[in-house]
């Protein structure tokens, strides 16, 4: 079968929502005879690509249209051989979704607020270095508290823990960090919100997908810079572990059609 490659411009969508996108495609693309190989996600550019295997554009494009409704803006012909010269080896994600597995994990989500601002602010050299700040904080507090990074988002990072206690002393060293970095550097600060969420979401290779994951997106979203904003769940776990929390509430967060329990966690000294 012959290959393409399509692009799709994006409007404020997170990296949670792509990676939702792509899992869907996985789950009906044998009814239309196409493999989806990998895809691409441009946080700055807001635009994501994929890979895939079809009988025909046509049916790459029906593939998106039934899993989610987000049909490529474009789709041209490739030679899968350039293409894995220029990227490397390519895995078919329907071999690789075989062996995937779910565990119990607390999803970590940071994002500078306002990255794209600032960049225009600053510039693209400035405003790398504020991102390095973060990376090397977050980095640090993640080594610290046996944190595992899943990826770089291109303004924040996403992270997962096996225990909640470490996830939250994560977060709060990170907003310590970064705290202190603002009060000696206030010309450089770096703005930064922390969501996490708790559940089992679903592993391919070292990527996670599925609803938790989604979830820690949209907690994170939902912060104000300098804040960590938790799933109910999160907050139950800690009952008892020397955390403090503001009285929990519920909120809507797109793509869940219920409202969410949500608290902030109390951690300036």
């Amino acid at each position: 079968m012959p290959f393409y490659m399509d692009r799709h411009d994006l409007d404020q969508t997170s990296a949670a929502d792509v990676a939702a996108n792509h899992l869907s495609d996985l789950d009906v693309q044998d009814d239309y005879g196409v493999r989806f190989l990998a895809y691409w996600f441009d946080y700055q550019r807001q635009a994501a690509f994929c890979l895939v295997d079809a009988p025909s554009s046509d049916l790459a494009q029906q593939v998106h249209q039934t899993a989610h409704g987000s049909t490529a803006n474009e789709i041209i012909p490739v030679d899968v051989g350039e293409v894995e010269r220029f990227l490397g080896r390519i895995e078919d994600p329907t071999q690789a979704g075989q062996d995937a597995a779910s565990a119990f994990r607390i999803v970590f989500f940071s994002d500078i607020e306002g990255s794209t601002a600032m960049t225009q602010d600053l510039g693209d050299d400035a405003a790398l270095r504020l991102l390095g700040v973060h990376d090397g904080i977050v980095r640090a507090a993640l080594d610290e508290h046996d944190g595992r990074e899943v990826k770089h988002t291109g303004d924040g990072i996403m992270a997962a823990f096996a225990s909640v206690t470490d996830a939250l002393s994560c977060s709060i060293a990170a907003q310590r960090g970064l705290a202190a970095h603002n009060v000696v550097r206030p010309a450089q600060r770096v703005a930064v919100r922390i969501g996490l969420s708790a559940g089992e979401p679903v592993a391919r290779g070292d990527d996670l997908f599925g609803a938790t994951v989604q979830l820690a997106s949209r907690l994170c979203d939902h912060a104000d810079a300098g804040s960590i904003v938790v799933s109910g769940v999160v907050q139950d776990l800690a009952i008892g572990k020397g955390y403090a929390f503001t009285t929990a509430e519920t909120v809507s967060l797109k793509g869940f059609p219920e409202p969410v329990r949500i608290s902030h966690v109390v951690w300036e000294d």
